[in-house]
């Protein structure tokens, strides 16, 4: 058992100076309960939260938690730094951690319920409390595990986002 805040860094530290024109994800990019970010904007950086590949972002806002807004960052170059709403929690899995078991696991009810039964704030605007999240204990396999499991979900994903390429070239 381990606390998420241990196999995972929590809205980790990038560098992107005002006004640089970078990738960003707004919030109305992500789609409720998809791995995969399908667009991004082209704008010059003004604030927000800020990732890289690999990471995992999850709304912290109701209801775009609730509604299962949380993707996996792939869509950015090697060593590029993007941007989003300042409204998402940034997952970077740590040294010895895979970084796919990171997004199925912050994108399981394991962590998703916790972190909807932790939300506070007036009615329409409550966030998740993040200190709540970093100490969720969580059962941690070893590596090779990780990546057997995430390899799992990851090949139904896949096909899942493969089926809805086919249904939208049928539809059209």
């Amino acid at each position: 058992m381990k606390k998420l805040k241990d196999i995972a860094d929590f809205n980790p530290r990038e560098s992107l100076a005002k006004g640089v024109v970078a990738k960003k994800v707004a919030m109305d990019k992500l789609q409720p309960f998809c791995r995969d970010i399908p667009g991004y904007e082209l704008e010059p950086f003004s604030g927000g939260t800020k990732f890289r590949n690999g990471d995992t972002i999850m709304a912290r806002i109701t209801p775009c938690l609730e509604n299962g807004k949380t993707a996996k960052v792939a869509v950015l170059d090697d060593g590029e730094v993007g941007f989003g709403s300042t409204e998402y929690v940034v997952f970077r899995a740590k040294d010895g951690i895979d970084e796919d078991f990171i997004y199925y696991l912050v994108y399981s009810p394991l962590v998703r319920e916790p972190a909807i039964k932790s939300m506070v704030g007036s009615s329409g605007r409550q966030r998740v409390q993040t200190d709540v999240v970093q100490n969720l204990e969580i059962m941690v396999p070893d590596y090779e595990e990780q990546k057997r499991i995430s390899g799992i979900l990851k090949s139904l994903d896949d096909k899942i986002a493969a089926n809805t390429e086919v249904n939208k070239n049928l539809a059209a």
